[in-house]
C-alpha cells in the first residue's frame, strides 16, 4: 500500500514542487511514526492533530513522541538517534 503525503505550510509560497523520484511502501503493519515536539507551547496539541491526521490516511504500527527539553536548543543526538532508530518517519513542528 503507498500513499503520498504531501505537507503545505500555509504562510510559504510554493514556488516549485519537488518531484519525488521513489515511493516507500509502507508495511503491511503499517508506519512507525516518530515525533519531535520542541517543547514550545501548543506544539503537543499541533503535533497530536497531525498525527490523528496522518492515521486517518495510513495504517500507522506504532507512534514514538519525544520531547526536547529546550526550545532554544537542538535536539541532542541521543534524542535524534532514537527517533531515526525507532521511526519511519517523523514528524517535528513548532507552536504557540
Amino acid at each position: 500500500m503507498q500513499h503520498t503525503v504531501r505537507l503545505v505550510v500555509p504562510e510559504a509560497q510554493m514556488s516549485q514542487v519537488a518531484v519525488e523520484t521513489t515511493k516507500r511502501a509502507v508495511a503491511s503493519g503499517g508506519i512507525r511514526l516518530g515525533v519531535l515536539d520542541n517543547s514550545k507551547g501548543n506544539a503537543d496539541h499541533l503535533l497530536r492533530f497531525i498525527v490523528e491526521g496522518v492515521k486517518a490516511l495510513l495504517p500507522v504500527a506504532s507512534v514514538l513522541t519525544l520531547r526536547k527539553e529546550s526550545v532554544s536548543l537542538p535536539a541532542p543526538d541521543a534524542l535524534l538517534d532514537q527517533l531515526a532508530g525507532g521511526a519511519d518517519y517523523v514528524i517535528s513542528a513548532m507552536a504557540d
